[in-house]
């Protein structure tokens, strides 16, 4: 699989959330990993199906994981790009560098639920 990915940044990610932009911001772990630990705004989507009926193909859509090295954000960008979704793109820090940067969390984990 090519790795080869149109990326956005932590800050300009940042920027759009605050500025409330009209974009889809999913993360591609497991529904266990969502309820615990994400980026506000974030959505979740149990399997391929579900994403890709979801999602419009013009949709403006950031995927992420955990960390750069973590693969399910490529895997889900590739998806999407196979099945002609036209502006994707991949927050490679995930909730790791999210979280260093002392940016917002939320779910349980965060919570302290």
């Amino acid at each position: 699989m090519n790795d080869d990915v149109r990326t956005i940044d932590r800050e300009e990610l940042r920027r759009k959330l605050e500025r409330h932009d009209d974009f889809k911001l999913v993360m591609s772990l497991s529904d266990w990993d969502f309820q615990r630990k994400r980026i506000p705004g974030s959505i979740h989507f149990e399997t391929p199906e579900a994403m890709l009926g979801s999602l419009g193909k013009n949709d403006e859509i950031v995927v992420y994981c955990s960390n750069p090295p973590c693969r399910k954000s490529i895997v889900s960008y590739h998806l999407l790009e196979d099945h002609g979704f036209t502006n994707v793109r991949r927050y490679a820090g995930g909730v790791s560098d999210w979280e260093e940067a002392g940016l917002p969390l939320e779910g349980s984990w965060v919570d302290g639920k």
